[in-house]
């Protein structure tokens, strides 16, 4: 239930702060003075798209705040804590929403940062906004079958058949490009099996290419090897005049020295080392040498391999050449993707899958309207009686069209008016009917809706009276069950109302302010008495509002 709504700077509110009872709540006031402004308040509150025309004039930001008591809504409890939003209190939602005269908006629910996606999917569990056209609205197609899918129970069902055609027009058009492209298909399947089949023979290792190279070199460079190794060999140990010996004789007589001075130790010492590295660099260039030989047969070997790799690479365009076995594995994902040689047969089985799983659904679809067609007319020429629509009768009209995205029939609202055969609305019924046949239905489903509050924005446009006095009645026995907040211009539906609120306009110094005050008994006979009579209040029409107040 909505609890209380604050405001500043937005329009032509300079600041607004109201509190909301259960029940039926009127807004009533002179034309121009901004009676629809709580209803666009909320409508942003709850996820609307903003423009920076709504700052006040004169004024950098405008903020909005609300707040609903949550206690009674377990699933508004269970999304909050899923989306990890919920507050300080579990049972309360507070919502706020700033916007700049740049257009920028910022939102928030329970002071943390929101998106408008996610004050929407709240909104909707929280509050239903009937708006001041939406008697024209229901003489489209995509309304009709809104409302009836509603109340039916079947927009679930109706949303999956939606998706289901998608899917299954997905799928066709996928078979169909196939089909026109099937020759395309069957050369790129060939291209890509013969690559595939060409590079796996090649049978390249991942490290075989750098592996080949190293080789390639040292068999290339052999006898330069095996000359460098020898002559090192003999400069080092072999040679009659040699490291090692050099080394030995000159260790030997700094040896006979430090017998005389002790300082000689420490380079002797760092000798002994070099003449162990240098026997170890001797014995390791050895055993190099003992393994190092010409090959004339491997090298060829290797360089057959190395030029079969590379006309391979060359051939696809592919470099280095260590990258075939990437290219390998790149193609054959692209083949799996074709379906290899079972593609079209795929594709076509996914059809049969998606329209299988289209007409199943459809089918569930018109089942729920078939058995729900008669008792929402029942309902809805039930509702209409007595708002002086009485020889009328309203009927649900379903006619079989081809499969489509909304299922596998039309709906089609139609009035009857006394004996005549039912026509659809829009050719039959004037705009004051409309209107009433609207509240009608708004009524109906209304009531079945789970959402606590609902808000009319003068819904009762066209009627007046008895009628009226009808409405008004209408709407405070749907408070009974839901918070009903309704901007009405009617004395007769104002009267019905628990809690009354009065939408004025003045002028100050920043132009143009309106405000809204909740009146007491007294200020309601005022105020009605000014529906009733106009700029004059005399007591007669004092009376009159009392006596209208009391009939309630």
């Amino acid at each position: 239930m909505l609890l209380s709504l604050n405001l500043r700077n937005f329009v032509i509110v300079d600041k607004l702060a109201l509190e909301f009872a259960s029940g039926l709540s009127v807004f009533t006031g002179e034309t121009g003075a901004g009676k629809s402004i709580v209803i666009d308040a909320l409508g942003l509150l709850l996820g609307d798209r903003a423009d920076a025309g709504m700052v006040r004039h004169g004024t950098d930001k405008a903020e909005l705040a609300v707040e609903f008591d949550i206690s009674r809504l377990p699933a508004a409890q269970a999304w909050l804590a899923e989306a990890e939003l919920t507050g300080d209190d579990a049972e309360v939602v507070n919502l706020r929403r700033t916007l700049d005269i740049q257009g920028k908006s910022k939102a928030f629910i329970n002071g943390t940062a929101a998106t408008l996606a996610q004050l929407k999917n709240l909104g909707e569990m929280l509050v239903d906004i009937h708006g001041q056209h939406a008697h024209q609205l229901l003489l489209r197609p995509e309304t009709q079958r809104a409302v009836f899918d509603a109340f039916a129970g079947a927009s679930d069902v109706a949303a999956t058949v939606a998706g289901h055609w998608r899917g299954w027009q997905r799928a066709e058009e996928e078979f169909a490009a196939a089909s026109r492209n099937a020759a395309a298909f069957e050369a790129e399947r060939e291209r890509l099996q013969w690559q595939i089949n060409e590079v796996s023979e090649l049978a390249l290792g991942d490290s075989e290419w750098e592996e080949l190279q190293g080789e390639h070199r040292r068999l290339q460079h052999a006898a330069s090897l095996i000359d460098g190794v020898q002559s090192a060999l003999g400069t080092l140990s072999d040679d009659d005049e040699n490291c090692q010996g050099w080394l030995g004789s000159a260790t030997r007589r700094l040896q006979e020295l430090a017998g005389y001075d002790e300082q000689l130790n420490p380079s002797l010492d760092l000798l002994a080392g070099v003449e162990a590295q240098l026997s170890e660099a001797v014995s390791e260039l050895r055993r190099y040498a003992d393994h190092l030989e010409l090959d004339p047969q491997r090298l060829e070997e290797v360089e057959a391999r190395l030029d079969a790799i590379w006309r391979t690479a060359r051939k696809y365009r592919i470099e280095p050449p260590d990258r075939l076995p990437q290219a390998l594995q790149d193609w054959t994902t692209q083949l799996e993707s074709l379906g290899g040689g079972e593609g079209m047969v795929r594709l076509e089985k996914a059809v049969a899958i998606a329209r299988a799983a289209y007409e199943k659904t459809a089918a569930q679809l018109s089942a729920l309207r078939q058995k729900h067609a008669a008792p929402f007319a029942k309902a809805v020429t039930a509702q209409m009686k007595p708002l002086a629509l009485a020889d009328s009768a309203f009927t649900v009209a379903l006619t079989t069209v081809a499969a489509g995205g909304h299922g596998l029939e039309d709906v089609d609202f139609q009035i009857a008016h006394g004996e005549a055969d039912a026509r659809p609305m829009g050719k039959i019924v004037s705009g004051g009917e409309l209107s009433r046949i609207s509240l009608a239905i708004q009524v109906i489903t209304s009531g079945l809706s789970g959402v606590p509050t609902l808000v009319f924005d003068e819904v009762d446009v066209g009627i007046g009276g008895r009628v009226a006095e009808i409405v008004g009645r209408m709407l405070a026995d749907l408070g009974k069950a839901h918070q009903v907040l309704c901007i009405t211009h009617l004395p007769q539906v104002a009267a019905c109302g628990q809690q009354h609120f009065q939408v004025s306009k003045d002028k100050s110094n920043g132009g143009i302010v309106s405000h809204v005050a909740a009146l007491d008994d007294a200020g309601r006979v005022e105020e009605i008495a000014r529906m009733l009579g106009g700029v004059e209040i005399t007591e007669t029409t004092r009376r009159h509002a009392a006596e209208l107040l009391g009939h309630v």
